[in-house]
C-alpha cells in the first residue's frame, strides 16, 4: 500500500495527510475554521500538545494557524482570504459544513459556509502515491439567488502554511531580472511580513513563486527544509509572515495587491494549486523530490528525449530568407541537431521589432512559396521543423491592430506604454482567444509544425477591460485563456510540442510547465553567467524542462570569449540547443560541435531523467551529477571558470553513488569503490586553464 493517504477523525475533527518522508496534520477549530497542527517528519501526531490553548496575552493572536487566514476574530497577520459583502461587511465567519475524500483516499475536501451570508469555500488538499509534494487550492462559491448582491473578493489565496516554531528561520527565494534570472537568494528571514510578488501580469523574471525555509542549520546534503511553488503563470504574490514569539507562516496565490474581482450568485472560482514538500535531505534532497515530482506529475511527456535543437535567433535576427534558413538547416542537420526552430522574422512584414507583430503569415519577399519548402527540406533532413510565435502581442503598425485596436489591454483615458514597440492583446476575451486558437492552428496545419516556441516580450501596463463590469478579471482571464488554448492546440495536435518562453525565463512556473514541454532558461547564453541561472532553476525545476543553448564566441551579449568544449558542457547540463552562426564556425568547429553533441545524444538519458546533485567546491568548480534510476550510469559535468597557479581544485565528492559498489571511469578506465569518491571524491583532471570542464562517464561494474 502508498504511504500516501488522507484520513479524516470525524469524533475529533483531525485531518492527516501522509506521504513517504512526511505527515501534514489539521484540525477543525471550535469556530469553524480548519486550524493548522503539524507539518514535517512523520510523528503520532496525538502526542502533540493541544494547540487550542489560549493566547498569553490579549494582544497576541489566537496561536493556531489558520489554514485559511481570515479577517475576523484575533487575527492580524496577513489574511490569505479578504471578502467584502454587498452591505459592506467584511471579513468571513465560518461554519464547519464537511468533510470528502476522494481519489482512493488522496484528496481531502473540506466544506465550509459563512454564517450568515451566502458564501463557501472549500480547502482541497492531494496527496500523490509516489510523492512527498502536498497539492493545495481553494474553491469559493456564492451560493446566493440571482437576486443577490456580488461579493467582492480582495484576496483569494490557494494555501496557507504554516511552520514548526524554531530558534530562526531563512528564506530562500530566487530573484533577478531579465538575462539574469533566477538567482539564487538565501538570508536570515525577517521578524515582519517578507513579500515576494510579480505584478507584471506575468510570473516574471525580478520574482519566482517558489520559497524554501529552513531553521538555518540545512546544508545542500543535510537538514530539515520547508519548500513550496505556486503554479500561476500571472501576478501572484507569497507572504511570509514571521512574530515576534517565533510563529512562521506563509500564505499565497494568485493576484497581486489591490487586484479584486466580484463573484456573482451561482459563481464558483478554482484557485491554482499552491504545492508544498516537506525534505529532510536539505536542499538538494528537496529539488530532487521536486525534479521527481515535476516530472512525473507535471509535464506532458516525461518520458520523451527532448530533442537537440538549433534555433536561428542569434544567427540571422531579422534577417530571415529560405536560402539563409537552409543553410543553416543542413549544417544544423550535419552537427546533429534533431528540430530546427526559424525564430523571430519570419511573418508579415517583420524586418524589425516595428512592425509585423500579430500578421502572422510568411514574409512574401523572405518565402515567395510560403514556409512549406522550408519545413519540407527541414524534414528530408531528418530533423522537426518549428517556428517561434508570439500569439499574445501586437504592433501598432500592423494588420492586426488596424483592424482591431479594441482588442489590446488599453485603459482608454491613458496613454498606452509601448514596450519592444508592442503592445499586448486582451486573451481574457473571448474573441481574442478564439482569433490566437484559429491562427496557431492553422499556421500548425498548413506549414507541418512540429514545435512552437511560445514567446511573450512585454508585461502588462495601463491594465483596462474597457466596458468589462469588472475589469481585474483582465487578469486572471488572460492567463487561463493562454492555458485553454495551448491545451486545445495539444489535443488537436497530439505530436506538437511547445517551449515555454518570455523574453528568457519571464514565465516559467509549474501552470505553464504542465502545458509546453521545456522552457527557454534565459536570453542570455553567456556560459558564465548560464552556471548560476541553471542551478536557480534546479532548486524546482528537473533539466528536462531547461533549455540551454551553445552560441558564438565572443558571446554577443556579455562579449566573453569562451572556448567551444565549455559552452557544449554548460550547455549538456541541459536540454542541449544550439544557436550560434554555423555559417561562420570553421570546419573543425563543425566536427567539434558534432562530436559533443553525440556524446550528450549518449548522456542524454541521464540528465533529462536521471536524479541530480549539485556539486561545488571551495575551490571555484561547479558542476551536476546525473545518477541513473537504478544506479548503473552516472555523467557528471564539471566546469571551472577561473584557474590559479599552483592551486589544483580538490576532488569531489559523488554523494549519490552506493558506497558498496565498484565504478569504472569509462574515458580514464580507472576503478573506484563507491565509498572512496563519496569521502574522499573524484579527481577531476581538469585542463589547465579558464574556463576548463569536462564530462565524466561512469559505469557501476559490480
Amino acid at each position: 500500500m502508498s504511504p500516501s493517504q488522507v484520513t479524516f477523525d470525524a469524533d475529533h475533527g483531525t485531518a492527516l495527510l501522509s506521504t513517504s518522508n512526511s505527515v501534514y496534520a489539521l484540525r477543525i477549530g471550535t469556530d469553524g475554521s480548519p486550524r493548522h497542527i503539524y507539518w514535517g517528519p512523520p510523528l503520532d501526531v496525538t502526542q502533540l500538545p493541544d494547540w487550542r490553548s489560549p493566547a498569553d496575552s490579549v494582544f497576541e493572536a489566537d496561536p493556531a494557524p489558520d489554514e485559511m487566514p481570515i479577517e475576523t476574530g484575533a487575527r492580524y497577520g496577513p489574511a490569505g482570504l479578504r471578502v467584502r459583502f454587498g452591505d459592506g461587511v467584511r471579513g468571513a465567519q465560518w461554519t464547519f459544513v464537511e468533510h470528502d475524500i476522494e481519489e482512493e483516499g488522496r484528496v481531502l475536501r473540506l466544506r465550509l459556509r459563512d454564517r450568515v451570508y451566502p458564501l463557501a469555500l472549500e480547502l482541497v488538499y492531494r496527496v500523490r502515491p509516489d510523492s512527498d509534494v502536498i497539492e493545495r487550492w481553494t474553491e469559493i462559491s456564492h451560493t446566493g439567488g440571482a437576486d443577490s448582491a456580488p461579493i467582492v473578493v480582495e484576496r483569494c489565496d490557494s494555501a496557507a502554511w504554516a511552520l514548526p516554531k524554531r530558534a530562526d528561520y531563512r528564506l530562500t527565494h530566487l530573484a533577478g531580472g531579465w538575462a539574469s534570472e533566477m538567482q539564487l537568494q538565501r538570508d536570515r528571514l525577517a521578524v515582519a511580513e517578507t513579500v515576494l510578488t510579480s505584478r507584471r501580469g506575468i510570473t516574471s523574471h525580478h520574482a519566482h513563486p517558489w520559497l524554501a525555509l529552513d531553521a538555518g542549520e540545512a546544508t545542500e546534503t543535510s537538514g530539515q527544509v520547508w519548500t513550496a511553488a505556486l503554479a500561476w503563470s500571472g501576478t501572484w504574490r507569497i507572504t511570509v509572515h514571521r512574530d515576534a514569539v517565533g510563529r512562521v507562516t506563509f500564505t499565497g496565490g494568485f493576484g497581486h495587491e489591490a487586484l479584486t474581482f466580484s463573484l456573482a450568485p451561482s459563481e464558483r472560482v478554482v484557485t491554482p494549486v499552491f504545492a508544498g514538500l516537506f525534505s529532510p535531505d536539505g536542499f538538494g534532497g528537496a529539488s530532487r523530490a521536486w525534479h521527481d515530482h515535476v516530472r512525473r506529475h507535471v509535464l506532458p511527456h516525461p518520458d520523451e528525449d527532448r530533442p537537440v535543437v538549433y534555433n536561428s535567433w542569434e544567427a540571422t535576427g531579422f534577417d530571415v530568407t529560405e536560402a539563409g534558413q537552409t543553410e543553416l538547416a543542413r549544417l544544423a542537420a550535419r552537427i546533429g541537431a534533431e528540430l530546427f526552430v526559424v525564430d523571430d522574422g519570419w511573418f508579415g512584414a517583420r524586418r524589425d521589432d516595428h512592425a509585423g507583430l500579430g500578421d502572422w503569415t510568411p514574409r512574401q519577399d523572405a518565402f515567395p512559396h510560403g514556409l512549406r519548402p522550408l519545413a519540407d527540406e527541414v524534414h528530408r533532413l531528418g530533423m522537426r521543423f518549428g517556428l517561434w510565435v508570439e500569439p499574445e502581442m501586437v504592433n501598432p503598425d500592423s494588420d492586426l491592430y488596424r483592424a482591431h485596436p479594441e482588442w489590446v489591454v488599453h485603459a482608454p483615458t491613458r496613454q498606452a506604454t509601448e514596450l519592444r514597440n508592442q503592445l499586448m492583446l486582451n486573451v481574457g476575451r473571448p474573441d481574442v482567444a478564439a482569433w490566437v486558437y484559429a491562427t496557431l492552428d492553422r499556421l500548425v496545419r498548413e506549414h507541418a509544425v512540429d514545435f512552437l516556441k511560445w514567446d511573450a516580450n512585454r508585461v502588462v501596463t495601463e491594465a483596462g477591460w474597457p466596458g468589462h463590469a469588472d475589469p481585474d478579471r483582465l487578469w486572471i482571464d488572460h492567463v487561463r485563456n493562454v492555458y485553454e488554448i495551448m491545451d486545445r492546440l495539444r489535443a488537436e495536435h497530439p505530436g506538437l510540442r511547445i517551449e515555454d518562453c518570455a523574453g528568457g525565463g519571464g514565465r516559467v512556473d509549474l501552470g505553464m510547465l504542465a502545458r509546453t514541454d521545456q522552457a527557454w532558461t534565459s536570453d542570455n547564453t553567456d556560459p558564465v553567467d548560464r552556471i548560476g541561472i541553471q542551478a536557480g532553476f534546479g532548486q524546482l525545476y528537473p533539466a528536462a524542462a531547461m533549455v540551454a543553448w551553445v552560441t558564438d564566441s565572443p558571446n554577443p551579449m556579455t562579449f566573453r570569449e569562451t572556448p567551444l568544449r565549455f559552452r557544449f558542457h554548460v550547455s549538456m547540463a541541459g536540454v542541449l540547443g544550439i544557436g550560434g552562426d554555423l555559417t561562420e564556425w570553421s570546419a573543425e568547429e563543425l566536427a567539434e560541435a558534432a562530436e559533443l553533441v553525440a556524446e550528450y545524444k549518449e548522456v542524454r538519458p541521464l540528465v533529462q531523467r536521471g536524479i541530480a546533485y549539485r556539486l561545488q567546491s571551495a575551490d571555484g568548480v561547479n558542476g551536476v551529477h546525473y545518477a541513473a534510476q537504478d544506479d548503473a550510469e552516472h555523467a557528471v559535468l564539471v566546469w571551472r571558470t577561473t584557474m590559479r597557479f599552483g592551486h589544483e581544485p580538490a576532488p569531489v565528492r559523488l554523494v549519490g553513488l552506493r558506497d558498496e559498489s565498484t565504478y569504472q571511469d569509462l574515458f580514464w578506465g580507472a576503478v573506484y569503490s563507491g565509498r572512496l569518491l563519496r569521502e574522499r571524491g573524484l579527481e577531476l583532471g581538469l585542463p589547465a586553464g579558464d574556463y576548463a570542464s569536462r564530462l565524466i562517464r561512469l559505469r557501476r561494474v559490480d
